[in-house]
């Protein structure tokens, strides 16, 4: 009985701890699960051209293949150039040439015979290298960095980042150099499934959403949504796409799609993809998608107590420069510039930073080869910024809370003389 009495423990803490040891247990299983997260595939800003059919012979499989990536990498260049031109012809190129601007090439479809190759083929083009023959590296006005949060109905349950769902795969797979949006798409590992989770899509609380978006280094939020409807087992399936943007959940748009099997399941939500990015992208041309200035954490300006506290508390001398420094009225501008190489970022920075009135100028979002955002907070108005960086040689276009800015174009000579060694245009 005294050995009993001796290492007697109350049984209702004995159960407290067994509870709290097999919470413990569930929270690290739920963030260390296996079957969850799925990086991009590509997030590079390489340019992309897609749907390139090509039907060639030759003297064995190799060489026919060879043959027919090489047709596909002229066709390639002739729609990009007609896309980023307004349909005009663009220069031929040879094909060693083409080898040193290509930077893939991804196969969509392909049958092998022993001297046929029939494929559908899609080409990547590098952006820094292919920029600086199509002359328009930089010239799309891109959005600000947007948090996307996929979700997928299925079964009558939602799922964002919980498990591997084909939506998420669908979107790792998208490659998102060739569209304005500057998606940032999170993994899926670690705490994103227990923050970034369908129900805080439905929270309009901005106290959360300010400490997300921040994290993620994002300025607003994008949520494409699909609901997925089967048939029977095996059989047809419809999904039904809706687009919203924002923590109010604002409605972009929406449409349907169907497929006859489940096999073809991948390949409907690669459509749902590239037709949800459409539907962002369109928001952004109608001036829909500006970044929510209630998610912006801006420092709280001080009383009129507390400044007077603080005016009393230094001496006479040196009250002025601390009213200076706390002076209300900082606003939070993206400015999106042009970054062909790494010096270019350090260089942007630079030339912010040396304004009067800029307190920091940091880069969001870079993209190396293309347009970067970096953040800037700017104790003055967007339009008194804008002249400031007008008046260093910068031509600057406004836009709701963004300015593009780009160095000012060079004097054309007054007598140019034609070039003997330019390029012919094709016929």
């Amino acid at each position: 009985m005294i050995a009993l009495r001796r290492f007697s423990v109350p049984i209702p803490l004995v159960l407290l701890l067994i509870v709290a040891l097999g919470a413990a247990a569930v929270l690290r299983a739920q963030i260390e699960g296996g079957d969850r997260g799925v990086p991009p595939v590509d997030s590079s800003s390489s340019f992309e051209v897609t749907g390139i059919d090509v039907d060639v012979y030759a003297a064995n499989s190799e060489a026919a293949r060879l043959a027919g990536w090489r047709l596909a990498q002229r066709k390639g260049w002739d729609a990009l150039w007609a896309r980023t031109h307004g349909g005009e012809n663009g220069p031929n190129l040879s094909d060693s040439a083409l080898d040193g601007i290509v930077a893939g090439i991804v196969v969509e479809n392909e049958q092998i015979g022993p001297h046929r190759y029939i494929a559908r083929l899609g080409v990547l083009f590098d952006r820094a290298r292919a920029g600086t023959i199509l002359g328009t590296t930089g010239n799309l006005l891109r959005s600000a960095p947007m948090l996307m949060i996929p979700v997928q109905w299925s079964g009558g349950v939602p799922q964002s980042f919980e498990t591997r769902t084909e939506w998420q795969k669908a979107w790792a797979r998208f490659r998102t150099g060739s569209s304005p949006i500057d998606y940032v798409r999170p993994t899926g590992t670690g705490v994103d499934s227990l923050i970034l989770t369908p129900a805080q899509t439905r929270r309009p609380g901005r106290t959360w959403w300010r400490l997300l978006i921040d994290g993620y280094g994002a300025a607003d939020v994008l949520i494409p949504q699909v609901e997925i409807q089967r048939q029977w087992p095996g059989g047809p399936v419809i999904a039904k796409f809706t687009a919203y943007h924002g923590p109010d959940r604002e409605y972009l748009g929406g449409f349907v799609l169907r497929v006859d099997s489940a096999d073809g399941l991948p390949k409907l939500m690669d459509e749902g993809v590239k037709r949800m990015d459409a539907l962002f992208v369109q928001a952004l041309q109608q001036g829909r998608l500006v970044p929510d200035p209630s998610l912006i954490a801006e420092p709280v300006a001080p009383t009129d107590e507390e400044l007077d506290a603080l005016a009393n508390a230094i001496p006479e001398e040196s009250a002025t420069l601390i009213t200076d420094t706390l002076t209300p009225g900082v606003s939070v501008i993206n400015v999106q510039y042009d970054t062909p190489d790494v010096a270019s970022v350090s260089a942007g920075e630079a030339t912010l930073r040396g304004i009067p009135g800029v307190r920091t100028a940091q880069t969001a979002s870079l993209a190396l080869g293309g347009v970067s955002v970096m953040r800037v907070n700017f104790a003055g108005d967007q339009a008194t910024l804008a002249a400031a960086l007008q008046a260093r040689g910068w031509q600057v276009q406004q836009g709701p809370n963004t300015l593009r800015i780009r160095r000012g174009a060079p004097a054309a000579p007054a007598s140019p003389s034609p070039s003997p060694s330019g390029t012919p245009a094709r016929k």
